[in-house]
């Protein structure tokens, strides 16, 4: 969490951090700066010191609210140093060589971090470790300082992954009510009042609105029906219209609205009614579901949740990857990862990363899935889950698990 950052900078040897990158959204900087919606500006943080946030003038007031110190370039004298400069590679040297010397880091080791297009990037460290000799300029492959800082969430963080959930499920609850007020026709299509086909581009389009009045974004959400839910990561198709009996894999991992945190919820629904097959499998999944639940433990290496769900699985005829790598159709994927400010953080839960261990402060999903295409079906569960103070692993995702959504309009 955000109290290891000089620990972990400590540790690798930083005398101070870098956090810059263009105008779009950062989750480093969003990290830092507490939420506060900025849309560029850089962050320093010096060994031993508080971060110091550097923005435009425009953005002082909203730079102000991350509680952090802020100041503008203007503060700095940066427009006046850059006046005469032409080449933009040379003036972003200045501003970063400025900014460290306006956070009392004269000297030393500086990673760099944030985000910007690559190009950006590799031509902006070459130019400082070459124009800048008084400094060494570093960056990280995973894990990254960020990425081991993030691993486990504060109280302020746990705060808002909370109220995301719970909006989250109310989106979840109000599309579940949207669907069942329809009816079906006789062929098993479900239908408007004025006889059209409901679609899968109309749920979309209802669940954007309503993750919009709740101040939440849609970041792709995935709505698969029959053979399209049986690829993991199929959206579905938005003129599909929504049918009777075939499984429909609902995931929804919405964003707070601007950048933020996130939840991570997936459903499986067969509207009116469920197929034998269907029912056969969903059942197996949610006693993989169960399984991994009871394979939790404080400190335990996580793949071991993982192999717990493998096993019972591969018991069942089921192919996994581990069983057959590379296998399309069966439980092919792992069993969940981290979440917060980034939709995939660490800890993962796989029998192929056998370093990571539960801590108090995880936020994981767990999210066990089958997958035949070509019997057109597939089925997937998914909870967000939290590791408390008290060392228990907690769903934050309450909504039910019913698998057959009646229609109240036939």
């Amino acid at each position: 969490m955000k109290s290891d950052i000089q620990r972990l900078m400590a540790e690798r040897g930083l005398d101070a951090i870098y956090v810059g990158g263009g105008e779009g959204y950062s989750d480093v900087r969003d990290y830092l700066a507490n939420g506060a919606h900025i849309t560029g500006g850089v962050i320093i943080i010096k060994q031993g010191s508080d971060p110091v946030l550097i923005v435009n003038g425009m953005e002082i007031e909203e730079a102000k609210a991350s509680g952090l110190q802020a100041v503008t370039y203007g503060d700095m004298g940066y427009m006046q140093a850059v006046a005469q400069i032409t080449d933009p590679t040379i003036r972003a040297v200045k501003m970063v060589e400025m900014s460290l010397k306006h956070a009392g880091v004269e000297s030393g080791r500086v990673g760099m971090y944030g985000r910007d297009a690559i190009n950006n990037t590799i031509s902006l460290v070459n130019a400082l470790n070459d124009q800048l000799p008084d400094y060494e300029f570093v960056g990280e492959l995973h894990p990254s300082l960020f990425s081991e800082a993030m691993l486990t969430k504060d109280p302020d963080e746990m705060e808002r992954l909370l109220d995301v959930a719970r909006r989250t499920c109310e989106v979840l609850e109000a599309t579940w009510d949207y669907i069942a007020g329809h009816s079906a026709t006789d062929d098993g299509v479900v239908i408007d009042e004025d006889g059209t086909p409901l679609t899968i581009g109309d749920i979309k389009r209802y669940v954007r609105r309503a993750l919009l009045d709740r101040e939440l974004q849609d970041t792709g959400m995935i709505f698969a029906q029959g053979r399209d839910a049986g690829f993991p990561h199929s959206r579905g198709q938005a003129d599909m219209p929504l049918k009777l009996g075939q499984s429909i894999v609902f995931d929804l991992f919405p964003q707070e609205l601007g950048g933020g945190y996130h939840h991570d919820v997936t459903r499986t629904w067969s509207i009116g009614y469920a197929s034998d097959a269907v029912k056969i499998i969903y059942d197996q999944v949610m006693q993989a579901f169960d399984i991994s639940i009871e394979a939790y433990g404080l400190g335990k290496p996580t793949h071991m949740m993982q192999e717990a769900v493998l096993d019972f699985f591969e018991g069942n005829g089921h192919p996994t990857q581990r069983s057959q790598p590379g296998a399309m159709s069966g439980y092919v994927h792992s069993l969940g990862h981290g979440l917060g400010l980034n939709i995939h953080e660490g800890p993962s839960i796989s029998h192929l990363r056998r370093e990571d261990v539960f801590q108090i402060g995880n936020c994981v999903t767990i999210e066990p899935g089958l997958y035949y295409p070509d019997d057109g079906l597939g089925v997937r569960v998914e909870d967000t889950f939290v590791v408390t103070e008290q060392g228990e692993l907690q769903s934050i995702t309450p909504f039910k698990k019913d698998l057959v959504l009646p229609l109240r309009g036939n």
